[in-house]
């Protein structure tokens, strides 16, 4: 094995360690941060920051900056995807443990096959598919429901209902996503969501009154050292990391970051955030997953150049 090709497998395994496990444990830091930030103010300042580091990088790199119409394109999947999917996310985990909220956001590959199937037919409801979205409804109602006695108390409601729009609003943008005029960079064009996107939750935040119960100097370093995190190594490192691999590996080995994060943000939330681990958790999480796995393994219809936007959406997941 040559040199270059020692550095190459060395890169994939160090991007693959970033995406699985950094993007894995963002759950917890957002579970911190959210203790002493009101969660859209929170989520503002992450993403106003990420996005315009990314833009100003790209900018010097010479990319030109979106046109007027790529930005209201922008700006409209920014509203969906983090208003409504970042934003619930933030705000849900006051009241869910953080490994639960990415088990919840793990049926995202469920809303986008039903998006498929509904909206854009390019892909057909098998019994395959029917037995996979019905096992991750099961690993749902077991996280939520009173009626099993499993161990460990049932998810909040409210927060269940929130992370359940979330992957409802994720898989919308991502239908969405294919039919909008975008930079035709996928760097300048999540720079470009992410910083609108931080523009939009400052706006949800003054609106929702968060300004005024947000006191900066009663905010321990803690919380602020999670938002460098989420900052830094979440979006600007971890997107990094998945935009070279998607350039140097197969999509489908990529995308199983999304049945990977899960598990990392259970353990991670087990050993460093003091969070349950019972039957309930354990038994949710398996059902979602093979529901997860068995749907992202399900080939489209159309051939993969029928579906821009895919890899575009699952690029943002930072």
């Amino acid at each position: 094995m040559g040199t270059a090709t020692r550095r190459t497998a060395w890169l994939k395994f160090t991007a693959f360690a970033i995406i699985y496990f950094v993007w894995g444990s963002t759950f917890l830091a957002i579970r911190v941060g959210v203790r002493e930030v009101p969660p859209f103010l929170l989520a503002a300042m992450r993403f106003f920051l990420a996005g315009l580091f990314i833009c100003a990088w790209m900018i010097a790199k010479g990319e030109p900056l979106p046109t007027r119409r790529q930005w209201a394109s922008a700006s409209s999947l920014a509203i969906v995807i983090f208003v409504l999917d970042y934003g619930l996310l933030f705000w849900a985990e006051q009241h869910v443990p953080s490994g639960i909220a990415a088990v919840m956001l793990a049926m995202i590959p469920a809303f986008i096959a039903l998006s498929e199937i509904t909206f854009l037919r390019t892909q057909k409801l098998t019994l395959r598919l029917t037995l996979a979205l019905l096992t991750g409804i099961a690993g749902v109602a077991v996280l939520m429901s009173h009626s099993f006695s499993l161990g460990g108390e049932p998810i909040d409601t409210k927060g269940a209902l929130a992370l359940m729009i979330a992957s409802i609003s994720w898989s919308i943008s991502s239908v969405l996503a294919r039919k909008l005029p975008l930079p035709p960079s996928k760097v300048m064009s999540s720079g470009a969501q992410m910083l609108a996107g931080g523009v939009f939750l400052a706006v949800t935040a003054t609106a929702l009154g968060e300004l005024h119960r947000f006191e900066p100097r009663s905010v321990s370093r803690g919380a602020w050292l999670c938002l460098a995190y989420l900052i830094i190594a979440g979006s600007i490192i971890g997107y990094t990391a998945y935009v070279w691999l998607i350039h140097h590996e197969s999509p489908t080995k990529v995308a199983t970051y999304a049945y990977v994060n899960p598990v990392v943000a259970v353990l991670v939330g087990y050993f460093l955030g003091g969070e349950k681990l019972d039957l309930r958790t354990i038994l949710g999480t398996v059902f979602v997953l093979v529901s997860v796995v068995v749907i992202t393994m399900t080939p489209a219809k159309r051939a993969a150049a029928a579906h821009p936007g895919r890899e575009g959406r699952e690029v943002a997941r930072s």
